[in-house]
């Protein structure tokens, strides 16, 4: 699946991996890049939102940039694993994207569309505010691609806040043009709404597209 951090694209990969799918965590993958550069001088770790920052801290775009660096290279082994394995593959498979994906590349899109069926995790203007303040509070790694401003006296909080919207708006415009299907927020909290239903919307998607392949998804 592919959407913004938050919208559950981790519960749903691990909920098709309980069911027998093959999971690559593309933040896992990341992190293990950028293992050397987690460490503090005493040897303990720090946690890849904490040592990326905000985008007002200094050397911020630098570490955005490595980032971005070990992301391309993370999806580019997934998808070679599965365009090497595309006309025998006997596993289900499903990589949980990051909500950077959409900044990779259109190289890098295109094999992700015609190797899987890309769904996309749609959110509510309501859910924006919690994304928001769960990424103030606990920050994760996030790719702002020069979206972040700060206005003369601005403080930071009210920039971030400013800009997040902003941010979610051109990337909703990038995860529906490179989806093949997109379910939405309320379908995903109706009552009973499980794996089978999810795997229903995503093959059905799929063969009207005429991706008759391996049930190979992104989240």
């Amino acid at each position: 699946m592919i959407g913004m951090a938050g919208t559950g694209k981790s519960y749903w990969a691990n909920k098709l991996a309980e069911h027998g799918f093959r999971l690559f965590c593309c933040d896992d993958l990341i992190s293990k890049k950028l293992a050397p550069l987690l460490k503090r001088p005493d040897g303990t770790i720090i946690r890849m939102g904490e040592w990326m920052g905000f985008p007002f801290h200094a050397g911020y775009k630098k570490r955005e940039s490595k980032y971005l660096k070990f992301e391309i290279e993370v999806l580019n082994e997934i998808l070679d694993y599965l365009e090497d394995h595309d006309n025998n593959l006997d596993e289900d498979v499903v990589v949980d994207t990051t909500g950077s994906v959409i900044y990779t590349g259109e190289g890098i899109l295109k094999r992700l569309r015609q190797y899987t069926t890309v769904v996309h995790l749609a959110i509510t203007p309501e859910v924006r505010e919690q994304l928001l303040r769960a990424y103030i509070f606990n920050p994760h790694p996030m790719l702002w691609r020069d979206i972040f401003s700060k206005k003369p006296n601005e403080a930071n909080d009210a920039a971030l806040e400013r800009c997040y919207l902003k941010l979610i708006i051109a990337r909703q415009q990038l995860y529906e043009r490179n989806a093949d299907v997109e379910i939405n927020y309320y379908t995903r909290r109706e009552e009973g709404f499980g794996v089978s239903d999810f795997l229903h919307l995503a093959a059905s998607t799929s063969r009207s597209k005429g991706k008759c392949k391996s049930p190979s998804i992104p989240l």
